[in-house]
C-alpha cells in the first residue's frame, strides 16, 4: 500500500470495513475485532491511527511487538485459526500498521473464550440471537434453514391428494401400494425430523403452511406511479399455501399487473405480456427457492408503472456476488427446496435461471444489499424504456 492510498483510506473515516486503533496491547481485544471482521466481510485495522484519523505513527519495536501480537492472537486466540496479513505502511508522522482480515469460510468465528463477533456499522457486537447464529453455520455449510422442523406441522398435516398425486407422478408407483408408513417415508425423502415437517416439507406439502410459518409468503403491491405509496395502489395481495401455488399466483398477480401487447393479433386477443413469461418464472423461482429462510419475513413484489421489483430475504450466500451468477455460478442455499423445486416448478437450478432471464429480457438490475440483508431483482418495464426514447428523441431535436 502507498502512503498516498494509506491517506485516502484514512480521511474516509471508520466503516464496516476498516477499524483504527491508537495502539493494541492485549490478544483478547485483538482477537474479538479480527473474528468480527471474519465473521462479516473481512476488513482492515490499522493500528497507529486515532479514532479522528490522525496518524501519531509507530516505533520500529511497536512493528515487531505487534506482529508478534497479531499472529498470537490469530492462531491462539481465535478458533478455528485465521491468518491476516500485516503491512507497515509510511506516513508523515510516523508508520502505520495495517492488518488485512479476510471474510472467513468457516463460519462462525470465536474468541477463546466462545464469544461470536461480528461487525455492526464502524464498531462490532456479540452475535446471540438465534437467526444471526443460524445463518453464521448456514454459511459454513453446517445447516440449512429447509431442514428447520417447524414446531405445530406433523405428518398429519400433510395435503394427501397432492403429495399421493406427486409421489405417483415421481415413483411411477401409487401411494398406498408403498410399504412405509407415511411419516417414515417423509424422513426419508427428508421432509421430516423429530416427528415434525421441516421447512422444506411444510412449503412443499402441507395444507396450509403459513399458519406455522407466516413470515414465509409472498406480499405483492401493484402501485399507480413509480413511487410506493400507502393510499394509492391498483391491487395488494398476500399470496399463501403450498410452494407451487404461490409460485403460480405470484405469476398471475405479475401478469395481472402489467401491460399485454396486442401487436398483430386481433382486438378481442389476449395480447401478449410486454416482458416473456419466462422472466417472471425464473425471478420467482429464484426469489422462493433461494431466499433465506432463517429470516422471518416475505418476499416482496412490488408493480410499478416502469418497473418490477422482486426483494427475496437474504444476500448473496457467503462470497457469491452478481458478477458471479452472471458468469453462471451459484451456491445453494436450500438444498432440499431446491431439489424439489426442480419437479414442482419450472425450476432446472444449476445457476441457470438468472441467466435465462437476462437473455430473455437484458434490461434487469440485480442488486446484492449486503446491509440490508436483501437480495433484489429490478425488471424495467417497456413503458419505462418507451418513455426514455421519447425523452432521448425530444432532448435531440430541442
Amino acid at each position: 500500500m502507498e502512503t498516498t492510498e494509506l491517506i485516502d483510506l484514512l480521511s474516509r473515516g471508520e466503516d464496516s470495513r476498516q477499524q483504527f486503533k491508537a495502539d493494541m496491547t492485549n490478544a483478547d481485544a485483538l482477537a474479538a475485532e479480527i473474528v468480527a471482521f471474519s465473521n462479516t466481510s473481512g476488513g482492515r485495522i490499522f493500528i497507529g491511527v486515532n479514532d479522528d484519523g490522525s496518524v501519531h505513527g509507530l516505533s520500529g519495536a511497536d512493528m515487531a511487538r505487534l506482529n508478534q501480537l497479531v499472529a498470537n492472537a490469530a492462531s491462539q486466540n481465535v478458533r478455528p485459526a485465521v491468518n491476516p496479513l500485516t503491512e507497515n505502511v509510511p506516513h508523515p508522522n510516523g508508520a502505520v500498521m495495517v492488518v488485512a482480515v479476510p471474510e472467513g469460510f468457516s463460519k462462525p468465528y470465536m474468541d477463546k473464550n466462545g464469544a461470536i463477533w461480528v461487525k455492526s456499522g464502524s464498531d462490532k457486537r456479540r452475535a446471540t440471537s438465534r437467526e444471526e447464529l443460524q445463518r453464521l453455520f448456514q454459511q459454513a455449510g453446517l445447516v440449512h434453514a429447509d431442514e428447520t422442523p417447524v414446531a405445530g406441522l406433523s405428518a398429519g398435516d400433510v395435503d394427501m391428494p397432492y403429495f399421493e398425486a406427486f409421489f405417483e407422478r415421481q415413483f411411477n408407483e401409487p401411494l398406498a401400494q408403498h410399504s412405509q408408513p407415511l411419516p417414515q417415508l417423509l424422513i426419508n425423502m427428508n421432509l421430516m425430523n423429530k416427528g415434525q415437517l421441516n421447512v422444506a416439507g411444510s412449503l412443499l406439502f402441507a395444507k396450509a403452511p403459513h399458519y406455522a410459518i407466516p413470515a414465509f409468503i409472498v406480499k405483492a403491491v401493484a402501485f399507480v406511479g413509480t413511487q410506493i405509496e400507502d393510499e394509492r395502489y391498483i391491487d395488494s395481495r398476500d399470496i399463501t399455501g403450498k410452494l407451487a401455488d404461490v409460485f403460480q399466483q405470484t405469476l398471475g398477480f405479475i401478469a395481472a399487473n402489467t401491460r399485454a401487447t396486442q401487436g398483430e393479433q386481433g382486438f378481442n386477443s389476449q395480447g401478449q405480456a410486454e416482458v416473456p413469461r419466462l422472466v417472471w418464472e425464473e425471478l420467482v423461482a429464484n426469489a422462493l427457492v433461494h431466499r433465506d429462510y432463517f429470516i422471518s419475513a416475505p418476499v416482496r413484489v412490488l408493480v410499478f408503472a416502469d418497473r418490477v421489483e422482486i426483494i427475496s430475504p437474504g444476500h448473496l450466500p457467503n462470497n457469491l456476488t452478481v458478477e458471479n451468477i452472471k458468469a453462471g455460478n451459484s451456491n445453494m442455499r436450500n438444498p432440499i427446496l431446491a431439489s424439489f423445486a426442480a419437479k414442482l416448478l419450472p425450476y432446472r437450478g444449476l445457476g441457470s435461471g438468472l441467466l435465462r432471464a437476462l437473455r430473455a429480457w437484458p434490461q434487469i438490475e440485480l442488486i446484492d444489499d449486503r446491509a440490508g440483508n436483501l437480495f433484489e431483482a429490478i425488471v424495467v418495464l417497456p413503458s419505462a424504456l418507451e418513455a426514455a426514447g421519447k425523452s432521448a428523441l425530444h432532448e435531440g431535436r430541442t
